[in-house]
């Protein structure tokens, strides 16, 4: 998970309240200094640690508390909705209405910003926007090779010249076929520092391309240090937004994301991971009610409709509220799992999951074993799958001999199998609302679920 040590300090934290008895003075100062170490430790400033600190203080112990909660879930609801102002409130989505919409990347060397430009090809690709890649990266030698890799692996065009140097003819040379795409990312030439030189650089091609967005890309690892780097492109090159890369390995990713969120650059989307696949739109809701354990419905459901088409997910989720359940739709909901990505990150955007204290190694073992059980199922008939009770000793080994795996590896599946038709009877009828209150319940954390919107 992103931010991991954050969400673990955080998630403690609010369970601490969740089974106090009373809220007094003592409790709100215990939050109080939790939160704040939690955002320390996270490489966040101090100055903006105690000045959110000061406001869910006040707003905790003064403020009225309204009829329809405790005075418990409201001191939750109230550290959830200052963490989400902390990082920029709503979320400042990018429009792809203009054909072309232009996006122009800007950053200085080792931020990702060649990489990002592919994963944010492959983003609006999976919309079915027709996106073309342009490098304007003109010094660094592979930079217009690592483009067209990227675009390779997508499908994506990518437009370039490695004989030209300069920037402003190898756009010129295909503008007017760019005009055929609904969306055009191009990739600057970056700098060790924000230089003069730099700047009219990417002044000159700003005013060529007239960007819709001119985004600007930073390392999660510079922490604090985002603020300034943020600001200074924000004054100089009129910026419209960031994205965060590298968010998921480093201890300062709370710097960068606090720091960007006060510079006047709203955060756009955040690089989690190193798969041309993660990429994130930020959503400060969202991403708060991850590190909260109330989970990101909205970005579950975006990672949902990347991985199955909308018929595919309506069919599985009529069976589910009819409570009809074989192997076949557990094969079918294990191939959506798997298209979504790694079962840890699926699992913390469901409401109430993101609240069991799940080891990680357990989650990693888990992810081997439904590869293992995929296996299994693909040696097995379609009347198998369909009825799952027919499976006897005979044709339990005939199944594991099959897909390289023990039989008691298959039997484990079966037991798996049972386990989810359990819940799935237990859903059958149930409206949404519903169902994402019972899985509030099984988080444990009463009084989270309903808070965000």
């Amino acid at each position: 998970m992103v931010l991991d040590k954050l969400g673990e300090s955080l998630k403690d934290a609010l369970q601490k309240v969740a089974r106090s008895i009373f809220v007094d003075d003592t409790l709100v100062n215990g939050l109080v200094k939790e939160l704040q170490r939690a955002l320390l430790q996270s490489d966040v400033n101090v100055k903006l640690v105690f000045g959110l600190s000061q406001r869910i203080r006040e707003r905790v112990l003064k403020e009225e508390t309204p009829g329809s909660l405790t005075k418990r879930e409201y001191l939750i609801k109230v550290v959830y909705e200052e963490l989400v102002k902390f990082l920029g409130g709503e979320e400042s989505k990018i429009d792809t209405s203009a054909k072309p919409t232009t996006i122009m990347l800007s950053g200085l060397f080792g931020s990702g910003k060649t990489t990002t430009a592919g994963k944010l090809a492959r983003y609006f690709s999976k919309r079915a926007l027709k996106v073309a890649l342009v490098q304007l990266d003109v010094y660094r030698p592979a930079a217009f090779d690592q483009l067209q890799q990227l675009g390779k692996q997508i499908g994506v065009p990518v437009f370039g010249n490695k004989s030209e140097k300069n920037p402003l003819k190898i756009y010129g040379s295909c503008e007017n076929e760019l005009k055929k795409f609904d969306v055009v990312i191009v990739d600057t030439a970056g700098r060790d520092a924000l230089s003069t030189q730099l700047i009219d650089e990417l002044k000159s091609v700003s005013d060529v391309i007239k960007p819709k967005e001119n985004l600007l890309i930073i390392s999660a690892d510079i922490g604090q240090a985002a603020e300034k780097q943020a600001t200074a492109f924000h004054e100089a090159c009129k910026i419209t937004g960031v994205i965060i890369t590298k968010l998921e390995g480093t201890a300062k990713g709370g710097g960068a994301l606090s720091a960007c969120s006060v510079s006047g650059a709203p955060i756009k989307f955040v690089g989690v991971g190193e798969k041309i696949e993660d990429l994130e739109r930020f959503n400060p809701k969202g991403f708060v009610g991850r590190l909260l354990g109330m989970g990101d419905i909205e970005a579950l459901l975006e990672k949902a409709k990347e991985a199955i088409t909308e018929e595919e997910a309506k069919d599985i989720s009529e069976k589910f509220l009819k409570g009809e359940f074989t192997l076949l739709d557990l094969y079918e909901q294990m191939s959506a799992m798997r298209k979504m990505g790694p079962i840890a990150k699926v699992m913390e955007m469901i409401p109430g999951f993101g609240q069991l204290k799940l080891p990680k190694d357990m989650l990693e073992v888990q992810e081997g074993k439904l590869k293992k059980w995929k296996f299994a199922m693909d040696s097995m008939t379609k009347k198998e799958l369909e009825d799952p009770e027919l499976l006897t000793a005979d044709r339990i080994d005939r199944i594991a001999k099959g897909a390289g795996i023990s039989s008691g590896e298959v039997k484990e599946l079966m037991k798996q199998y049972r386990q989810s038709k359990k819940v799935v009877k237990m859903f059958k009828g149930a409206t949404p609302k519903k169902m994402q209150q019972m899985l509030g319940k099984m988080g444990g954390m009463k009084g989270l679920e309903g808070f965000k919107g």
